[in-house]
This record gives C-alpha cells, structure tokens and sequence, in this order.
C-alpha cells in the first residue's frame, strides 16, 4: 500500500479517500498515508456518524488536518439501519435530525469560540441523567483549520439537500451525470435554505465512479455486475434498501426487484447475471479506453467536480492516462 499511494501522487490524483463499514476504521489509514505523500488531500468517505460522538470526530478530525498540514477533509454518513443498529448498538431514529446536530456540533467545536454544550435532543452535552458533574469544555488542541471542510454522503432526496444546506460538498455513492435533473431539485432546495453553507459554484460533488478497462466491453461489464448486485440486492434489507432506490428513480424498478429477489433468496450468481449493461454505464466507466473517453464527456459536462476511482496500481495508471493525460 505505500508504494500505491506514492504512486497515486506521483500520477496527478488529486486526493485519496477511505471508508469504513464493519471492518477497518476510516483514520488509521489516512495517517499512515499523509505520513508518506505531500499534496494529496486526505479525507474519509465515509466517516460513519454512530460510529463516533461528534466530540471525537471533531478530535479525530483536527488530529489529521494537524498531521497533514491542512489536507484533511471530514466526509460523514449515517450509514444504514442494518449496520447503526446491528453493529453499533444504536438506534437509526431521525437520520436526518442526527446528522444536523452532529455537524453543527463539530463545526463549534472546530471555531473554538465557546465551550461546548448542546441540547440536543440527539446529542446533548453534558449528558442527560448522568452524575451531574459533567464540565462544559473546550477542544485543547487548537483547530489548524476552524473551517476544516464536511462534506455528507446522501442518496435520498432530503439527505441531498441537507447536504447543500449544511455541508461543503456531497459524496453520491451513484450519480448518473446523463440524469442530473434527478439530484437537481434536491440540491437546489438545500441551497435556497437560509444560512446555507456554500452556493452551487462552491459546492464540491465527488461521485464514486466504478472503472473497468478491458477491450472485451462484456468482461468489463462482468467486473462491474457484483459490486452492483451486491449494493442493490444484499446491502439492506428489501424494505429498506437506499442504494436500490437510487436506481429505481433512474428508472430500473424491475431490474432491482429481479436482482433482490435472486439476492435476498440466495440465488446471488444469478443477481449478478441479472445487472443490465445499461444500468451499469449509468454510474461507471466500462470498456475499450475509446468508449470510456467518449463516456467521460458526459461527466466532464456534468455537476461533479471529482470523480473517485479505485483498484490497482495498474487500473490507477490506466485512469490516469484516460482521465489527467
């Protein structure tokens, strides 16, 4: 991994960005990265919100941006129910309420202006019911950076315009840049909200965009049919399933209803047959290195200011080649 992200920088990329689900956490290996490169941003996608109290994010956060010179960027998400309530224990209630307060917590805590309290009702500081002695403090370590950027990750229409009401930029997991009118609505709204945080020209969207190069478009398309099927068919329950959503709003509801079934019943090689090639260009970049020039124009006309791509060595010098050359 160190001579990969040495030579991410070396390529051009512009930042390099980790995730956690239920296995790895999401700063460990941003430290270890910011510890061999120089002008690569850094930033979680995505920090998950039950994971931490706002105060240690906050912490977390102004360690990193330390570290690295001010390359830190805080990316948060709720995640999902099956992960909130099965892995950490906590109630997935009022996503929306939560991730509101939990920014705003951070964002005082990194101004440094007072000492912290809250209310709540989601995260009141001092706790509620407790001893009693709890002290209304001050983060010690002083912020590199008091606006330090949180940028959300969101896939429902209202969490997509909390991210351009409260937050400096948005993480869709899947963009389809042919159906910006799709997202467009949602953001228009967070930015119309009063005291909204940055306006369209300011707002960074950086999409995860799948990349498979291969001169067999079909063994392309094959690399990409298990990531999808997975997200749309195993990642949730039926009833409750936002990656799913997100394709059923670009039109795919049969598609999606075919792969949960065979998902959910575990038929899951025949989920993955079922992924339609079209569904598959709609958020990635799949094919002979000309289709996906031609494929990248729609991005470069679209929105998003980054696309963030995966893989290997290999792949990232083949990206580059096609995406910076």
């Amino acid at each position: 991994m160190d001579e990969t992200i040495v030579e991410v920088e070396r390529l051009g990329f512009d930042s390099a960005w980790t995730a956690e689900s239920w296995g790895s956490d999401v700063i460990s290996p941003l430290a270890w990265w910011g510890s061999r490169t120089t002008t690569l941003r850094l930033g979680t996608n995505l920090m998950q919100l039950s994971a931490r109290t706002p105060a240690a994010a906050a912490m977390a956060a102004a360690t990193m941006d330390h570290l690295s010179g001010g390359r830190f960027c805080l990316g948060l998400g709720v995640s999902g129910p099956q992960v909130v309530e099965g892995w950490y224990g906590q109630r997935f209630n009022k996503p929306l309420a939560r991730t509101r307060e939990y920014v705003d917590i951070i964002r005082r805590i990194m101004e440094r202006n007072e000492r912290i309290t809250n209310d709540g009702p989601e995260y009141p500081i001092p706790a509620i019911g407790g001893t009693g002695l709890g002290k209304s403090l001050n983060i010690m370590t002083h912020p590199l950076r008091a606006d330090l950027p949180i940028l959300l990750g969101a896939e429902g229409p209202k969490n997509v315009a909390l991210a351009a009401e409260i937050a400096d930029g948005w993480f869709p997991i899947f963009y389809a840049p042919r159906h910006e009118e799709l997202y467009a609505p949602h953001l228009d709204e967070g930015f119309a909200r009063p005291g909204a945080r940055r306006t369209p020209d300011e707002f960074e969207v950086l999409a995860t965009v799948n990349v498979a190069v291969n001169d067999d478009v079909n063994v392309a398309y094959d690399a990409m049919r298990p990531i999808l099927a997975l997200y749309v068919g195993g990642m949730g329950a039926k009833e409750a399933n936002f990656h799913a959503d997100v394709f059923r709003r670009l039109g795919y509801e049969q598609a999606v209803d075919t792969i949960q079934d065979l998902y959910l019943s575990g038929h899951q090689s025949d989920a993955v047959a079922a992924v339609p090639d079209a569904m598959i260009d709609e958020i990635c970049l799949v094919g002979p290195p000309a289709k996906i020039r031609d494929d990248l124009e729609a991005w470069r006309e679209s929105r998003v200011t980054s696309i963030l791509v995966g893989g290997s060595p290999a792949t990232l010098r083949q990206v580059a080649e096609l995406v910076l050359g």
